[in-house]
């Protein structure tokens, strides 16, 4: 397969996509835990929605003449212009999908609601789209993991796979905390919480692993050969899992720390806050370990 086989040209786009998105769920989960953005876009009339739009436009345009989601490292005017445009439409997209994962949007939401709320969490999606490639692009040949060649000799391959492992695991709980840390202590974890029936905490858990996997394995950050060839989390798979059990952990503490959760509350809140809690903390824990 050549580079410019229709096969390769639509993995390479597909991965553009997927490495946006990644970059517009880390900027704009963060604001989607805000009841006041969700008070804003349902009381802003169309036009003021018209002008956010046009602003957010001009900004992601503006990213994209320097960075922009994409590996190009120079673009045409034209070029530029449609990637802002494409940058965009996958910030609403996003905005979309995490807004009814979250119930924010539901089919009893009026239209002019809806479409305020998508309009004001999309800007932060679109911007992070725009910024991807600069905020998530992981170090080449990972030379954060590189140790001196005596130490390398005199460690065996299981020491090197438990370091491994260990690294993975502390800049687990390093994006965890850095994306989940301000969200904790707020009113809106439990809000959205008590909103999500039992079996919707199911696409909650699914839309986390999801995103941790596609962050990690599928955008294109970091070598996924490399990533599967070494320590001892072994596979893609398993790598995920207990990245997602880590993000649970560290969320529930933060919850119990900022005493969102005490021993009276039922397991049944301990559960949904919990999940609430570990989609941005599972994001943040993808993120981490292509950057850390």
């Amino acid at each position: 397969m050549t580079y410019n086989s229709p096969d390769n040209i639509w993995r390479l786009e597909f991965q553009a996509v997927l490495r946006g998105a990644a970059g517009g769920f880390l900027f704009g989960v963060p604001l989607l835990y805000t009841v006041e953005v969700w008070s804003i876009g349902s009381a802003t009339g169309s036009w003021w929605l018209l002008a956010v739009l046009g602003v957010t436009l001009l900004v992601v345009w503006l990213l994209t003449q320097v960075e922009g989601f994409r590996q190009t490292l120079s673009l045409h005017p034209l070029e530029a212009v449609l990637e802002s445009v494409e940058a965009l439409g996958i910030g609403v997209v996003c905005a979309a999908l995490a807004l009814v994962l979250l119930r924010r949007i539901t089919l009893e939401t009026p239209l002019s609601e809806a479409l305020g709320k998508l309009v004001f969490e999309a800007a932060p999606f679109a911007l992070g789209v725009a910024l991807a490639r600069s905020t998530l692009q992981g170090r080449p040949q990972r030379d954060r993991r590189i140790t001196s060649p005596i130490s390398r000799r005199l460690s065996s391959p299981t020491l090197a796979s438990v370091r491994d492992a260990l690294v993975d695991l502390d800049a687990t709980v390093i994006g965890a905390i850095l994306i989940a840390f301000s969200i904790a202590p707020t009113e809106e974890v439990p809000l959205l919480a008590a909103s999500l029936p039992p079996l919707w905490l199911l696409l909650i858990m699914a839309a986390s692993l999801g995103l941790s996997y596609s962050i990690v394995f599928a955008a294109g950050f970091t070598d996924r050969t490399e990533r599967t060839q070494r320590g001892l989390l072994l596979s893609p798979l398993t790598e995920t899992l207990v990245a997602y059990l880590v993000a649970l952990v560290i969320s529930v503490t933060m919850l119990v720390l900022f005493q969102q959760l005490n021993q009276t509350d039922p397991w049944q809140e301990w559960l949904s806050n919990t999940l609430v809690l570990g989609l941005p903390a599972s994001i943040g824990g993808a993120a981490g370990r292509i950057l850390i």
